[in-house]
């Protein structure tokens, strides 16, 4: 019987971190980088990890935000961050953490010319961006009738897997997209296979699947995830049945809760 380890699913946010966050081997994330961006070469060239061992802390907080923070040659913060699941809030939350990397930068001085250029990239696992079927935009500060970029302090690249085509579109992005979001290894050798840059991060994540320390800092990840939906759903559950108590209409119940409304059918039946 074969004990080859299962393959870490890269779109989980501990995974992912481990992955492309990894100091020994910045590799993947100088690729990963190079297909979303168009800086410079030498940008990549001295790529600084922020808070390097922040998985280890993980867990003392189950809600936290597992994302990496990164400073280019020249001083650029880069924040990247996936997410399985998009709420409402998503938008604005994404607007607010760009904000508060802008003004973390003005130390003492005050003076704006210190401020360096902030690059948000957003990947999402549901839909973010319901108005184009692109699976990845590039937003400014613009003027919609012009185009003209009053500044570029501030930008936010989105990637969306859902909306990944069923082939490839030539690009490196896409096929680095494809490696995040692949369920099977049957996805990722048929990448390795068509791009040797994705080859390369497939070997590295085979070695770091078979790592007991990574597969239990996913495994801790999983329960806390599970942990806090099945809070949620308990607290759920508990609102749904005293606004049925209440009569109250169950497209009400369903938007108040977020519970389908097959779930709410089955407790009005009880």
């Amino acid at each position: 019987m074969s004990d080859k380890k299962p393959l870490l699913p890269v779109k989980y946010d501990v995974v992912f971190r481990m992955f492309f966050a990894d100091e020994r081997d910045t590799e993947s994330l100088t690729g990963f980088l190079k297909s979303v961006l168009k800086l410079p070469e030498e940008e990549y060239g001295e790529i600084e990890i922020a808070d390097p061992h922040l998985l280890q802390e993980f867990n003392e907080d189950k809600l936290a935000i597992i994302d990496i923070k990164l400073h280019t040659k020249t001083r650029k913060v880069i924040h990247i961050e996936i997410q399985l699941k998009v709420t409402e809030e998503l938008k604005n939350r994404i607007m607010y953490y760009g904000a508060k990397l802008i003004t973390e930068q003005i130390g003492e001085s005050g003076k704006y010319r210190d401020i360096n250029k902030v690059i948000s990239i957003v990947i999402t696992d549901e839909i973010l961006i319901k108005e184009s079927p692109k699976y990845y935009h590039r937003f400014l500060q613009c003027e919609p009738e012009t185009g003209v970029i009053l500044s570029d302090l501030f930008e936010t690249h989105t990637i969306e897997l859902k909306k990944l085509p069923v082939n490839a579109d030539g690009t490196n992005l896409c096929d680095w997209a494809k490696f995040i979001a692949a369920e099977t290894e049957e996805e990722l050798d048929m990448l390795a296979e068509r791009n040797p840059e994705i080859g390369r991060a497939v070997i590295k994540l085979r070695k770091m699947s078979a790592d007991e320390k990574a597969r239990d800092l996913y495994e801790r990840r999983l329960n806390a995830i599970r942990d806090i939906a099945m809070h949620v759903d308990d607290r759920a559950l508990g609102i749904a049945r005293n606004m049925l108590a209440d009569s109250e209409p169950i497209e009400k119940i369903t938007k108040y809760t977020g519970l389908p409304l097959e779930e709410i059918e089955r407790l009005q039946n009880q």
